[in-house]
């Protein structure tokens, strides 16, 4: 399984459309060759620099199984792709772009997309994205990662 962005490339900078100092919309992301057996798929967001342990930026889940692709922006929570969402550490449901501390250095964004063995997650009304990473670990049939990069 393979996934990319048209906004950046891998372990690339993602532009700041996509971060704290832009627009704050989450990249146009698309993939391909997912297991023929996968029923659902989560897309994860997660900065593993930082400070205090890996913030989670994002966690979408029960992506139907025929996309292949999320539009720039749809990780609003109003988003038009429907998604459904968790709570990220910034304490809102949705995208939340990278943030790091001023002169942190850079940190590696971690795009996980999880191709699932089911269709819907067994996870609570309103989970936090840890809650949605742990369910569907329970049930992944393949990974791919793509790392963007952003500092401030």
């Amino acid at each position: 399984m393979r996934l990319t962005s048209t906004d950046f490339s891998d372990d690339g900078r993602i532009p700041s459309v996509c971060t704290c100092e832009g627009e704050d919309l989450s990249p146009a992301l698309q993939w391909t060759d997912a297991p023929p057996a996968t029923r659902s798929f989560v897309l994860l967001c997660n900065d593993p620099d930082a400070p205090n342990g890996v913030w989670r930026h994002w966690a979408a889940y029960d992506i139907p199984h025929a996309w292949s692709h999320l539009a720039r922006g749809a990780g609003r929570a109003n988003g038009r792709e429907h998604l459904k969402q968790a709570i990220n550490d910034f304490g809102r449901v949705g995208y939340g772009g990278p943030s790091p501390p001023r002169g942190d250095g850079s940190h590696h964004y971690r795009f996980s997309l999880l191709a699932l063995s089911v269709e819907r997650l067994g996870v609570h009304a309103d989970p936090h994205c840890r809650d949605v990473e742990r369910e569907a670990r329970k049930h992944v049939l393949a990974e791919a990662t793509l790392v963007g990069l952003f500092e401030r």
